[in-house]
């Protein structure tokens, strides 16, 4: 009879550098703590030891989790703890003891390799999202926020920049009013947008070289397009991001998507639950969603609060948020019998 993956075993792992060993424990052991908590495991530290008690499908993928993060700090990797939640989310996609066949799961996520350090993947939806990017000239990531999907869009753009496999960046967001009314902000039209597309600028300087950011916006390698602007142009050889999507209006998200050029890729993110349009307003992300599902060549990833990778608190708020609109929408409905 076969053993139950669920029956209590033990494991004691032994890793040889004493200084690597300290850094895959965490500062006071908290990255042990985050696999306690999310693999129902308990496991208690002695030096360069660790003993693993629980379930045997938790005890394997644990194992899994810390052998994996020591090789990856055996090669010089930094490791903080959005990467050791990666690797956890990765073990959990793997499967059970009895499911996993090591010979053809694969070792970890997706990556993107930029010339200052590796991107990878901490979620299954963005190892989905960087394989889509590849592969589509039109990529639409949605989802809520502190889930990757604008950071890895800049990310996948900064990788074919480096590798010369298009000739620019170009970043485009609706500013606050759908109506993008600038023209009362001091300052040139930078200035007047720098406010609305900090997150992204967060994402260059965090991703490149600050010099080199700073001598690609002067020479317009990398452009700071307001949507309003984007009108009567064809955007050939750039990677094109445009951010907060669900705020731009049906007309805005058709006149944006028809600028793709040839050799250009584009995309597209947003959350469809955070639309900041006059009442009565259809999003275009949320018209661009239901009109291009099928489409041939056009990629769709969507995010939810299982891969936010901030605090693990973010996602506990996003999932009561969503709850309260779903308890809302219940009773409009009832209402309205």
């Amino acid at each position: 009879m076969a053993t139950s993956g669920n029956a209590a075993t033990q494991l004691v792992l032994a890793f040889d550098d004493n200084r690597l060993a300290s850094m895959l424990f965490g500062q006071y052991g908290q990255n042990l703590a985050l696999i306690e908590r999310r693999l129902g495991v308990v496991a208690e530290q002695r030096g360069n030891h660790v003993s693993i008690a629980g379930s045997r499908d938790g005890v394997e993928q644990a194992r899994r989790v810390l052998e994996g993060l020591y090789e990856r700090l055996k090669h010089g990797d930094e490791l903080v703890s959005g990467d050791v939640e990666g690797a956890i989310r990765m073990a959990i996609a793997q499967g059970s003891l009895f499911d996993y066949d090591p010979g053809t799961a694969r070792a970890t996520f997706e990556e993107i390799n930029l010339r200052k350090r590796p991107v990878r993947a901490r979620t299954a939806a963005q190892d989905a999202y960087i394989r889509a990017l590849r592969r589509y000239a039109l990529v639409f990531g949605i989802g809520p926020a502190g889930t990757g999907k604008t950071w890895l869009a800049v990310a996948h753009a900064v990788q074919l920049f480096e590798r010369k496999e298009v000739d620019r960046i170009i970043l485009s967001r609706p500013a606050v009013e759908a109506g993008e009314r600038l023209g009362f902000l001091p300052g040139d039209m930078r200035e007047k947008v720098d406010p609305y597309l900090r997150p992204i600028y967060d994402a260059l300087f965090d991703l490149m070289e600050a010099r080199i950011v700073e001598r690609a916006l002067q020479t317009g390698e990398i452009e700071i397009a307001p949507l309003a602007f984007m009108r009567g142009r064809t955007l050939s050889n750039a990677a094109i991001i445009l951010y907060e999507a669900q705020n731009t209006t049906a007309m805005q998200m058709k006149m944006f998507l028809t600028r793709l050029g040839e050799n250009a890729r584009m995309i597209v993110t947003g959350d469809p639950s955070q639309v900041d349009l006059t009442a009565g307003q259809r999003s275009g992300l949320t018209d661009a969603l239901a009109l291009l599902t099928d489409i041939e060549g056009i990629g769709h990833v969507r995010f939810t609060s299982e891969d936010v990778v901030r605090h693990e608190l973010v996602a506990r708020i996003v999932d009561a948020y969503d709850r309260a609109s779903a308890r809302t929408r219940a009773a409009g409905d009832r209402t309205s019998e």
